[in-house]
């Protein structure tokens, strides 16, 4: 184990999902994260983590349900995999890695089969523990020389890990500390956003002209999250957003990503969306579009916003210059919209309520839940308050509040 890798692992267990004595530690990856799952294992159990559960997806595995399964299979759940999630989201820490080998690999296949492969009833187990904050749980990276070639054109995995080391501050001197300035710039944004006390928001630049209706019991957040059980973790390493939560009922317009969006082993490349009445009613994209569509047409809820994240040029992902083609690092660069599930701890005073309820109020339920890049240099975003003031948030890429 390299001293890179073992201040790598730390940093994601005691900053990201701040495991703490006696959790058991649950880790998504793929067969190509073996040596951060190894680091990530001493490391939890140098935290105090009382068990480490690791499950490896296998993509080629994914490829060959896809292609051969029965239609009903895609979205199937083994029991299993449910309880799993379950367990950790009943007061578990998790731990999920991303970074494939190949990034494409199901860019050959029917992507309307592609985007329906998703275990519905697992992700419900574990949404739920996040609405909740009973979970502990981060997102992380692992470079490989496919999703290298992506970026770069070779396979040049150094470069990549610069890249990742560069946006999670592993390089800094003292990277916790780093992280506990960083995430206190965040906040600060995020207090900034609260005392505004706003309605909706603009975004207008090329192909984007886009008006989005906020909830009223929205909260802005950024930096991290408190579990229930009081302990701060960080759900995403790199994190540069400050987010809230819309009205599923309150989006018009139409807005185009900047970005190219990973989803599922297939990219969607030139996404555009028109949205009447807090709804997509149509979809555009050069590549991938059958994939998102298909996300689409999973539930009611899927077709409506559960997000919205901001992000200025000050972003240390957005500094590296790079495009990932992946959305752990690029909605880290740039201001994103997520498609589906509602962020439930970017909202006050809705505790309790039951599923109807919380639709009934503008708070948007789904299995799905997709970030979308539309931020960079080009974007205009403007608030509107709820006394009626225009208030200019981002421009050039630059945050405008002081």
């Amino acid at each position: 184990m390299t001293d890179r890798l073992k201040r790598y692992a730390d940093l994601i267990v005691r900053i990201g999902a701040n495991v703490q004595p006696g959790q058991t530690v649950f880790v998504n990856a793929l067969p190509e994260h073996l040596d951060l799952v190894r680091a990530l294992t001493y490391s939890a159990y140098d935290a105090g983590a009382a068990y480490v559960d690791v499950a490896y997806t296998d993509p080629h595995v994914r490829r060959a349900m896809i292609e051969k399964a029965d239609e009903e299979i895609l979205s199937y759940s083994p029991p299993w995999s449910v309880e799993r999630m379950r367990a950790a989201a009943d007061g578990g820490a998790l731990i999920m890695i991303a970074g494939s080998e190949e990034p494409e690999l199901l860019a050959d296949l029917d992507q309307a089969r592609v985007g329906k492969t998703r275990q519905i009833e697992a992700l419900k187990a574990i949404q739920r523990g996040q609405a909740d904050r009973t979970v502990g749980w981060t997102i992380a990276a692992w470079p490989t020389a496919g999703w290298a070639k992506q970026i770069f054109g070779e396979p040049d995995v150094e470069r990549l890990w610069q890249a990742i080391a560069a946006s999670v501050g592993l390089d800094d001197d003292d990277p916790v500390a780093s992280w506990e300035a960083h995430t206190e710039k965040l906040r600060t944004r995020a207090r900034q956003l609260n005392e505004l006390e706003l309605d909706a928001l603009h975004y207008s630049g090329p192909g984007t002209d886009l008006t989005i209706g906020l909830l009223r019991e929205h909260k802005w957040l950024g930096g991290g999250v408190e579990t229930s059980y009081g302990v701060y973790q960080v759900p995403n390493m790199p994190t540069e957003e400050v987010f809230t939560t819309p009205d599923r009922n309150r989006a018009d317009g139409v807005i185009r990503s900047t970005y190219p969006l990973q989803l599922g082993g297939t990219i969607v490349r030139d996404l555009e969306f028109r949205m009447e009445g807090g709804k997509i009613v149509d979809v555009s994209a050069s590549s991938g579009v059958d994939a998102v569509r298909a996300q689409l047409d999973t539930d009611e809820g899927a077709r409506h916003l559960g997000e919205v994240a901001l992000v200025d040029g000050d972003s240390r992902v957005g500094k590296t210059g790079l495009t990932f083609f992946n959305t752990l690092f690029d909605e880290n660069a740039s201001c994103h919209i997520a498609f589906g599930n509602a962020i439930f701890f970017g909202t006050k005073g809705l505790d309790g309520l039951s599923p109807e309820e919380l639709t009934e109020r503008g708070f948007n339920i789904s299995s799905v839940h997709t970030d979308f890049m539309v931020g960079g240099p080009e974007l205009t975003l403007t608030g509107k308050t709820r006394d009626g003031r225009d208030v200019t948030i981002i421009e050039g890429n630059v945050w405008q509040l002081s």
